[in-house]
Formats: structure tokens, sequence, C-alpha cells
């Protein structure tokens, strides 16, 4: 079905398209190209019938449509119900190691709209945009299609103090729900995961600004001048410590070594305890600390704490019960927030189990994040 967007609306901001009309000149002088996507659910094709329909593949299409002579990788780096915060700790394994050209950054549906993401978010995109291969970003603000909501008020601060080009669906396709022209329910069946057509929808608000781009004279001749943060930036250089971490005394708790099948594959390269009084201690950098763990829907569950430098009296409940019904989630716990950076000394201990616990709990990852 066609339906009648306003895309000019879309473009949030136009940003300095240097490196994307760069990107596009060397599609045009055939080189190989890695187009790659970072972002939650609906990046990974949440709710699409199958890979090849999501959003992101679709881009990867018009790419490979409108440069014929070019040989492009596609890269989806997108995990479901995860925000900028797991983004930035996970940037360098999940996208920049696999040294990505393009890059179109999503995480507007599952930020909150709170200064705290917007220093994540921020932490975020200067890693990717400083990274080894210099990519062109793209910034993509998704929406609820109920109500409008979203981070792109935070988001776009962002976009608009890197000068980084963005585009939105609070802007084009939830205007036209709220009119009455498309109904909610053609394009998503629970007013945020797009269904098939409206994945192709949201690629085409994204391709409208890429095809304008691509057809538009080059203004710009160098990049802008790389300004400071515009929050703390705190989170920008973020480390996971999983098992591979030899800085780690274990009391009951144990490392998961199976094999992960891919990135969604989320609980893996942890550890496991199922007794009261299993501990794991560890030290972590920084002067942000936070922490990953499962959320079971298999009930019942243990409980954690989790303890930073034996301040016991503010140790924080991990509550491992997910009363849902859609499957386990990846808990994320900011622990400590602009606290002293320096070596913390951080203990996960369980504190409440049951006879019948219906599985252990898992510890996915501790993650740092320093000033330095």
């Amino acid at each position: 079905m066609e339906y009648q967007i306003k895309y000019e609306n879309g473009i949030a901001n136009r940003g300095c398209l240097y490196r994307l009309k760069k990107v596009m000149d060397r599609a045009k002088a055939g080189e190989a190209l890695n187009i790659a996507f970072l972002g939650g659910s609906i990046t990974q094709g949440s709710l699409s019938s199958k890979p090849e329909l999501c959003y992101a593949y679709h881009v990867y299409e018009w790419w490979k449509k409108t440069f014929p002579q070019a040989d492009f990788t596609y890269i989806n780096a997108g995990i479901g119900g995860t925000t900028s915060q797991f983004g930035v700790a996970r940037a360098e394994a999940d996208l920049l190691s696999k040294e990505p050209d393009f890059v179109i950054i999503e995480f507007s549906v599952n930020d909150d709209s709170t200064e705290h993401f917007m220093e994540t978010y921020e932490g975020l995109v200067r890693k990717v945009y400083t990274s080894k291969t210099k990519p062109a970003v793209l910034l993509v603000h998704n929406v609820f299609y109920n109500n409008g909501a979203n981070a792109q008020l935070m988001h776009g601060r962002i976009a608009r103090h890197y000068n980084l080009p963005a585009v939105s669906m609070q802007s084009t396709i939830y205007p036209e729900v709220v009119a009455g022209r498309i109904e909610n329910r053609e394009i998503t069946p629970d007013d945020l995961h797009p269904n098939d057509a409206g994945h192709a929808l949201v690629a085409s608000v994204i391709t409208y600004f890429l095809d304008k781009v691509k057809t538009e004279d080059a203004t710009e001749q160098s990049e802008p001048d790389y300004p400071t943060p515009l929050t703390k930036n705190t989170y920008e250089k973020s480390i996971r410590h999983q098992n591979s971490d030899e800085n780690v005394v274990c009391h009951g708790f144990v490392a998961d070594t199976s094999a992960q099948r891919d990135i969604t594959d989320c609980f893996k390269h942890g550890w496991t305890a199922s007794k009261k009084g299993d501990s794991i201690t560890l030290d972590v950098e920084g002067c942000n600390i936070s922490v990953q763990y499962r959320k079971s829907v298999k009930l019942p569950a243990p409980v954690a704490e989790i303890i930073v430098d034996g301040d016991a009296e503010h140790a924080v409940r991990l509550d491992a019960n997910f009363d849902e019904t859609w499957g386990d989630k990846l808990e994320l716990d900011t622990i400590l927030e602009h606290g002293e950076n320096k070596v913390h000394k951080v203990e996960v201990r369980l504190t409440e189990t049951h006879e019948n616990d219906a599985v252990p709990f898992y510890l996915v990852s501790v993650i740092g994040s320093s000033e330095k």
C-alpha cells in the first residue's frame, strides 16, 4: 500500500554531509564498503516476517541498488531490549571491529528521554564517530505509535551538537497515524515494532534522505571542528567485564563457557550461581558502574545484591524474577554514576534462593565507565 508521507518533515537535522558524500563517492568508484546498523529490537528486525524484510536490510539494499558497481557487506548489530548505555559498552566488539563505513544508530525508543540517556547516547555517538574508519553516521529516531513518545528531544540535542544528520518517524509516520490516514495496525501490531509494511515505511524515510543527499551537490569541503562534549561524557570509555576477565574471585559462581550463537544470544560469557551466599568479586575501574543480569520468566528465580567498595548499607537488589511472558530480559542496572573515578571493589552475592528455583542466577557482565 502506498502512503502519503511528508518525507521532508523527516529530516530532523540535515547535519554536515561531508562524510556521507565521501562514502557515496567511494561507492560510485566501486569500492568495498561495510554498511552497519546499531540499535535495539527494531534494528534487529523484530516482527518482520524474515530478516530480509526489516528496515535495516531495506536500507542496505538501497546501497546495493543505487551503487551496483560497489561491493557491500551488511552488518546488523541490533539487540532487542537494549539501550545506548549497553550500546556504547559493546560498540567495539559488535560494530567497530567490523570496520564500518556507514553506520545508522537507532536507540530513540529504547532510551528514556532523560539526561542520563543523553549522556550514554553521546558517549556512543562519539565512540562510533571517532573510530578508526571514521564512518559516516546517520541517527534514526523511531517512535511509539500510540503516543508519539521517544527520546528525540535528548538525542536531537546530540545530533545538533555534533552536526550529524538525523531522520525521524515522529514527524513523518506518526502524524499520519494520528490523522487516521494510516491505521496503526496496518504497520505495527503493538504500537512500537513495525511489521513488514512498517519496516518498509521506516526504511523509506531513511532512503528518502539518502536519495536527497546523493543528488545534492557537495557543499561541505571538510569535516566540521569536533566539539567538546555536551554532557559530562563519562560513558564513552565503557568496558564490559565478563568471564574472560582474570581478575575475578568466585565463591560458588561458575563461569558459563558454552558457545554463543550470535550477538543476540545475550546470556553468554557470564557466571551462574544457585546457592544462598554464593558470591563473586571483581575490580572495576571508572566513575560509573552498571550490572547486567538475567531476569527470567521461569519462576521462581534467585535474588542477589551488588555491593560497591564494601558499602553493604547501600547494596542494590538484583531480582531475577521477571513477571512478564514475552521472554527473559537482559537487565541493566546503574549502580554508581558520576562517583569517584578509581578502581572499585564490586561484589555480587545471592541473598534469596528457593528449593524449587527454575533457573540459577545469571550474571552477564559488570560494566565500568571511566572519565579517562
